[in-house]
């Protein structure tokens, strides 16, 4: 019962077709450690394996090599509704159903109060925009979130996150969509979090990153590089060149039709 989020991948490799030829390979050898108590973050461009490790995580899938390990022991020795207590993962297109804030954020955890609501949505930077909504937290929330911009409906689904203080936080590209002062508070609310539990973010959003504690740098299915963000830009690497073409405001594949290589 007492987890601490303790998760290592030890030389997993995967692909999703079941094939372990090296061209069909998503995950090659990938070793990584998230630690409790601070805010990891997996960074690479589109396709280098970084929602993949969720997903294995998750245990959509399983690793056609190598292990994943909770708190030192396998991973499948855990049970599913375990895991879904103790693990809670916030995605870029989060869902939102068409009923009220309050039972969006109170779903899985209908047993929780309402002062417990209030401080997951003030954590989530929603509670200001929730408060002036026509009704409140009874406000509907739409069809799959329509009466919410995309930043609001990710704070939601924050929150929804938060709330059951989860032993581990995974947040794949879930603050994509907010602006800079919501993405601090976000992020502060986080650091505060992280002491009770695993946080693993993955975004290419360089701003939030680099506050990241540990940061993981996945390229083609390998870890290339990881530590402080101060460190990766001495070693002028993958992750330094992300940041540059960021900072110079790289504009390219927008122009490809492909904006989310910069974004996600």
């Amino acid at each position: 019962e007492n987890l601490s989020g303790h998760i290592r991948f030890k030389n997993v490799r995967f692909s999703y077709s079941g094939k372990t030829e090296e061209n069909n390979l998503v995950l090659k050898d990938v070793s990584l450690e998230v630690k409790p108590g601070q805010i990891t973050a997996l960074v690479g461009l589109n396709r280098s394996g970084k929602t993949t490790c969720v997903k294995l995580l998750e245990r959509f899938y399983q690793p056609q090599a190598g292990e994943i390990l909770l708190d030192g022991e396998p991973l499948l020795s855990y049970k599913d509704q375990f895991l879904h207590q103790k693990i809670a993962v916030v995605s870029q297109d989060c869902v939102l159903f068409a009923r009220s804030v309050r039972e969006n954020i109170k779903y899985g955890c209908e047993g929780a109060s309402d002062e417990e609501m209030y401080q997951a949505a003030e954590q989530a930077s929603a509670h200001k925009f929730i408060s002036e909504l026509s009704k409140g937290y009874d406000t509907d929330a739409g069809e799959k979130g329509g009466q919410v911009s995309g930043g609001q409906k990710q704070r939601i689904a924050i929150a929804r996150a938060l709330i059951k203080k989860p032993k581990i936080l995974i947040l794949d590209n879930a603050t994509s969509d907010l602006d800079t002062e919501n993405e601090y508070q976000v992020h502060e609310a986080l650091t505060k979090l992280a002491k009770s539990c695993s946080v693993l973010m993955i975004s290419n959003k360089m701003s939030i990153v680099e506050k990241a504690n540990h940061i993981i740098v996945l390229n083609n299915g390998a870890v290339t590089e990881e530590g402080s963000h101060e460190e990766l830009m001495k070693k002028s690497g993958h992750y330094a060149e992300m940041v540059k073409k960021q900072e110079t405001g790289f504009k390219r594949p927008r122009e490809e039709g492909g904006a989310e290589q910069c974004h996600k």
